[in-house]
């Protein structure tokens, strides 16, 4: 099943009316496949200022080209640099173009375009054509008219494109709902149809067509005699929301300050601090109305805008990870400052309960990891890997259920080609990461079974496989100690399980999480077979190198011997 992609009803009108010519032009693109989800839908309006036909070549001729050019520029470029470098183009070409003879002397246009892309939209505005926003029934104006005041004339324009050599375009952007309605005017438009008017018009057709035309035709009736055009465009569908979406809502707010207990943010009451690290911290919040806690992580003031985006692609993850052994993403709708909130359970890591001197026995270990190879199988299937799997990371709840905590450093194929994220938690643990992890092979979801199977080890006998590994240290990776050896009452078919986990050969693991997670549900019925000990010449390569030279070192001295006797 195809995810859902934005889709707009479009509509346009625009009359002459009492004016020989129309110098208005509007026009709106909507491509499919990739276009749409990397550029967007774009909807322009322009008013020609250049008079006679000069003034709807120059209309005509910015919304064309923009419309045109705005699909050739690169998908790694932000929609306002685009439009900047766009808009700007097109303002020195009709500049030296309005410059050249006295027929196109002062050629120049208002512009109000708007990009809706994702679950946001950008505008980009000059002159006194207008973009409104409808939502749920209440009208907004969203741009500036660029005109001077004067006495006796009305809208003489500050700004057009074309106008002067330098030109200075106004940006506005926000995040869609559904059934937002956009509306682009000319001033012939709005300078008679004031926003009650227009509020009902939009309101008395289901049809953005119709909408459009309703409103030029009010436009003339109600005595204006300026060109008259309208472009409606109204929400029908919105995508998910993406990891663009989402790294753009959240560095727009502001980050909060260190918090206190009993202090409130956005309507939350801050319990306690739970965990504080070099960038980000997470406290315990109440909701007053409910008693309802939560998990609030943010960042602290000195983050950087590389933090920020790590932030928003880690609750990127955690929306897409809709899970009971995950916690869940809160929707909070008063979210005014840079955080995410999830929810909060009762109980402590495993990392705790080994610390609390908590001994789990063989079944008890068994349990907890065929509940978190579960979990490990989700974040596969959703193409994540957790790259962080540890008891510290691992959530035993009041209510029994154990949650896999922290995608801080989690990595993911979804991840948009033009983004790079700095990683605000650890990046790994050592003694959990996967032998071919030091080597620089990136991780996967083989060394997430790995981290599983040393987790595992470790719950049972609180010592790690190949030892304990301290960061920046580069470790030789022999043969793993068998977990009887500390814990005699590992039963056989477990050890067996064990070992093929924390393989130092890949090739030698489990290949899937389903696969490990079988193995342990078959348990004795159906045990493992695997080799205690790697044959020698596979554990030290050199070996075979080594042997060669001591015999030939050997013969070399009985040869020598032999000659000296003689």
């Amino acid at each position: 099943m195809s995810s859902p992609t934005l889709q707009i009803d479009l509509g346009h009108a625009s009359l002459a009316g009492l004016r020989p010519h129309n110098e208005d032009y509007c026009a709106g693109a909507i491509p499919d496949g990739a276009a749409l989800e990397n550029k967007g839908i774009v909807l322009a309006v322009a008013d020609g200022v250049g008079g006679h036909a000069n003034g709807r070549e120059a209309a005509e001729y910015c919304v064309r080209s923009l419309l045109a050019d705005y699909y050739s520029t690169p998908d790694t470029w932000s929609i306002p640099q685009s439009l900047d470098k766009l808009v700007t183009t097109l303002n020195h070409w009709l500049y030296s173009h309005s410059r050249r003879a006295r027929e196109t002397a002062g050629m120049a246009t208002t512009l109000s375009a708007i990009v809706l892309r994702g679950r946001r939209y950008v505008i980009a505005h000059v002159g006194d054509t207008r973009v409104y926003r409808l939502r749920n029934g209440n009208l907004s104006l969203l741009t500036n008219d660029h005109v001077w005041e004067h006495p006796e004339l009305n809208n003489v324009l500050s700004r057009a494109v074309g106008l002067d050599a330098n030109l200075s375009i106004d940006f506005i952007d926000g995040k869609l709902e559904k059934d937002d309605l956009f509306l682009l005017v000319s001033d012939g438009v709005w300078n008679v149809l004031n926003t009650a008017r227009l509020t009902q018009l939009l309101a008395s057709s289901e049809s953005a067509e119709d909408m459009a035309a309703r409103i030029t035709l009010a436009a003339l009736d109600a005595g204006s005699h300026d060109n008259c055009t309208a472009l409606v465009g109204k929400i029908r569908q919105l995508p998910l929301e993406s990891l663009r979406d989402n790294v753009a809502n959240i560095s727009a707010l502001p980050l909060p300050a260190r918090l206190k207990p009993s202090q409130h943010l956005d309507g939350l009451e801050v319990i306690e601090m739970i965990h504080d690290s070099r960038v980000t911290a997470l406290y315990r919040v109440r909701d007053p109305h409910n008693g309802q806690n939560y998990v609030l992580k943010t960042l602290h003031a000195d983050a950087d805008a590389a933090d920020i985006a790590a932030l928003a692609y880690e609750e990127w993850l955690a929306r897409r990870v809709v899970s009971a052994d995950f916690p869940q993403v809160i929707n909070w709708p008063q979210r005014t400052h840079l955080y995410y909130l999830t929810t909060w359970h009762e109980g402590a890591t495993l990392a705790r309960h080994l610390e609390m001197g908590r001994k789990f026995a063989p079944i008890e270990a068994v349990d907890l990891a065929t509940h978190l190879l579960r979990a490990v199988a989700i974040l596969h299937r959703l193409g994540i890997i957790h790259r962080d799997i540890k008891p510290d990371n691992l959530h035993l709840g009041a209510d029994g259920h154990l949650r896999v905590l922290d995608l801080g450093v989690a990595a993911s194929d979804g991840l948009d080609a033009e983004e790079s994220f700095n990683e605000i938690n650890n990046p790994g643990t050592p003694s959990f990461m996967a032998p071919e992890l030091f080597t620089g092979t990136p991780a996967n979801e083989s060394s997430d079974l790995y981290a599983t199977g040393v987790t595992l080890y470790y719950l049972l006998t609180r010592k790690y496989p190949y030892g304990e590994i301290e960061a920046f240290q580069t470790p030789r990776f022999g043969d793993p100690v068998p977990p009887a050896r500390y814990r005699p009452d590992i039963p056989d078919w477990l050890e067996s399980v064990m070992l093929k986990a924390i393989a130092r050969d890949p090739v030698e693991r489990f290949e899937t999480a389903e696969e490990f997670l079988l193995a342990l549900e078959r348990g004795a019925q159906r045990p493992l077979r695997v080799a205690r000990r790697s044959p020698l010449l596979k554990r030290d390569p050199t070996f075979g190198i080594k042997l060669v030279a001591a015999c030939s070192l050997a013969i070399n001295i009985l040869l020598l011997f032999l000659l000296l006797v003689k």
